[in-house]
């Protein structure tokens, strides 16, 4: 081979070589760039991954709390709503109870219409003034007390058992105020003359002894 030659062919080689050098080096520079930069973009991903999971677990204790504060108000509700209706079935209990006492108390106290007897002195009257005449003598009064009485309720309601005063709501032939005063007597007060005469007797011998004396009073004062 001749000098020129092997001169050309050393120079190719060279070239060669150091083509080789730099790829490889390039090569080699990438890699480790490549390992160098490969942890850390693992790192930021796994970090962004427990945020999101971090967030998701929140949101779902705020979820899960939320739906039991809303068992809870429901149940709540619910047992509100039971004891309202229980309380009101024990009032209506206690009110139907109360009513049906009050019934049999009524009806073991009501008066019947009169059948007593009329004494002679009575005879000249008639209608409710009779009933009201013997009545008077049967509660112990004397028939010389009798002209007052039929004054004074002659005056209030004209011995009518179903006078109602428009203005005062008095009611009955000795006009009770309320009406439903004579229920003490009896439960038919409302439409019973004997009922109402009974309790207006009453009143009149509690308040003023006798009739003359409550028909004084209703003179001096327009009412007794």
């Amino acid at each position: 081979m001749s000098r020129p030659w092997s001169r050309f062919a050393a120079r190719t080689a060279a070239v060669a070589l150091l083509s080789v050098g730099v790829a490889g080096g390039f090569y080699l520079s990438e890699d480790r760039q490549s390992q160098r930069s490969g942890p850390g973009a693992q790192v930021a991903g796994s970090v962004s991954d427990v945020d999101v999971n971090v967030e998701y677990r929140q949101q779902e204790t705020v979820s899960r709390q939320v739906r039991t504060a809303r068992q809870q108000a429901t149940e709540v509700r619910k047992q509100a709503k039971a004891a309202a209706e229980k309380a009101r079935k024990a009032e209506e209990a206690a009110r139907k109870k109360a009513e049906e006492k009050a019934a049999r108390e009524a009806a073991a106290r009501a008066a019947k219409p009169y059948d007593g007897p009329i004494p002679e002195s009575c005879e000249e009257y008639s209608g409710n003034r009779k009933v009201g005449c013997a009545l008077m003598i049967d509660a112990g009064f004397k028939i010389d007390q009798f002209p007052c009485l039929d004054r004074l309720w002659n005056k209030e309601s004209g011995w009518n058992h179903k006078a109602r005063n428009s203005s005062s709501g008095a009611y009955g032939i000795p006009q009770a105020y309320p009406g439903n005063k004579m229920s003490s007597v009896g439960s038919d007060w409302e439409t019973n003359p004997v009922t109402q005469i009974k309790w207006g007797l009453g009143y009149i011998k509690g308040r003023y002894s006798t009739p003359c004396a409550a028909w004084n009073h209703s003179q001096a004062k327009g009412y007794y």
